[in-house]
């Protein structure tokens, strides 16, 4: 406990009476029956502070987080104290995570109760607990300050972004055709035959039904659907590069976030997805499923996967995934080239992947490598490092274009959209049949 401001102000009298008495011994008697007094009601005070006035109960709702993202927890506070008290509320978070919304001031009434929510921000996947609660309230006299610790331990998981697979899903209720949340048609395309309907001038010329056409006297075009069953894998560099960090994530947390939302896109068309996670060697294999379990399944796997501080061994283990795997699948890669060696072992194994299956490499953009590229100042130094930055640039660039020659698709993205460009390029290969 420590002394509230009252208590220093009331400490003034005593002070001020010894003072006195040094100059007045009449003062004397004053200032002994002020001191006693005092601490009597100190002690008075502090004996009636000592019992726990404040109960509080925490909520973390299902107890899965979602890095880089606002978590909501809620604390229920309950007074039993007979007067009113102010409040000060915070909680032990772990490593690696922000509150915000603590410290909180609560005012609560005699035996009342209020809710306090803070958010929780983590920067770390895996299982951590939120721990103790601490509050401050003043004495029933007002002359303590009591600091009360209450033992609490909250378990929870923090997973790659599963609140933007929360707001596609209510998206896609509201507006069915909202990033083509529902089965996604082609027209004209060459694939499952759907039904015949009048023709309109987006369609091509080609799907005319003329057999259709002629009995109705009107033009009628054939609407085709997209293939089914098909398998969607991705490949995750969990090598040195992806330690680095972009947007305050790693780059394998931004990789995760858009394996989860493609994952749960191509379920709800249909499609099966995978995982598999590599460095030097494999890590994690989840083979193709479909369903609404699969990306829970994809979650629980890949929540305490993390970057390695080594180098990524891409041709031993992605030709032991493609052992794996039974049947021809869209392949995302997501890694970072750095030098020379690493590069042509990339294009030699996805020219070996690419007799069975579909490659989509997505290079991550290093921003630091493009902002040393283009110096601010005319120094000799910032001069050779904006010369070897932008030779390491033309070397990723000629990598492309080996990829795309040797048969896979390629894109070239920073970190914040790879999610949106591996979806936009998902529906491309499903609506061009590619797969």
């Amino acid at each position: 406990m420590l002394p509230s401001r009252i208590s220093v102000l009331l400490a003034i009298v005593p002070l001020v009476l010894g003072i006195a008495a040094a100059a007045d011994a009449s003062f004397i008697g004053p200032m002994l029956a002020a001191d006693l007094g005092l601490l009597l009601a100190l002690g008075v005070d502090a004996a009636l502070a000592r019992r726990r006035w404040i109960d509080v109960q925490r909520s973390v709702g299902t107890g899965v987080f979602s890095i880089g993202r606002p978590n909501v927890v809620t604390l229920e506070l309950r007074s039993r104290a007979p007067q009113a008290l102010e409040l000060q509320v915070t909680d032990d978070v772990f490593d690696g995570a922000e509150a915000e919304g603590l410290p909180a001031q609560v005012q609560l009434g005699p035996h009342g109760r209020a809710t306090v929510q803070y958010r929780v921000i983590p920067s770390c996947r895996g299982a951590y607990e939120l721990g103790d609660h601490w509050i401050r309230h003043r004495s029933p006299l007002g002359l303590w300050v009591r600091q009360v610790r209450i033992a609490a331990r909250d378990e929870v998981r923090v997973y790659p972004d599963i609140q933007k697979i929360r707001a596609y899903d209510m998206l896609a209720q509201q507006d069915p055709s909202w990033g083509m949340s529902a089965v996604a048609r082609s027209r004209g395309g060459e694939s499952e035959f759907e039904s015949l309907r009048e023709y309109t001038r987006d369609d091509e010329f080609r799907s005319i039904d003329w057999r259709a056409t002629a009995r109705r006297r009107k033009l009628i075009a054939r609407q085709y659907q997209l293939e089914r069953d098909q398998s969607v894998v991705f490949a995750l560099d969990c090598g040195r590069l992806m330690t680095a960090h972009s947007g305050g994530l790693p780059l394998l947390d931004h990789a995760l976030n858009a394996a989860l939302m493609l994952s749960h896109v191509a379920i709800r068309r249909g499609d099966h997805a995978g995982l598999f996670a590599f460095s030097d060697a494999v890590h994690r294999f989840v083979a193709p499923g479909a369903g609404p379990s699969m990306v829970r399944r994809l979650l629980r796997s890949t929540f305490d996967l993390h970057a390695r501080e080594t180098e990524s061994d891409y041709e031993g283990a992605l030709l032991r995934m493609d052992g794996l795997l039974r049947k021809r699948c869209l392949l995302v890669l997501v890694t970072q080239v750095s030098d020379e060696t690493g590069a042509q072992a990339l294009l030699r194994t996805v020219q070996g992947l690419g007799r069975r299956h579909l490659p989509l490499c997505v290079l991550l953009r290093d921003p630091d490598l493009e902002a040393m590229a283009r110096p601010a100042e005319r120094s000799m130094t910032a001069m050779y490092d904006a010369a070897a930055a932008a030779e390491l640039l033309t070397e990723r660039s000629r990598l492309m274009q080996q990829l795309e020659r040797a048969g896979a698709m390629v894109l070239d993205v920073e970190s914040s959209q790879v999610t949106p460009e591996v979806v936009r390029t998902y529906l491309e290969v499903k609506a061009r049949h590619l797969l």
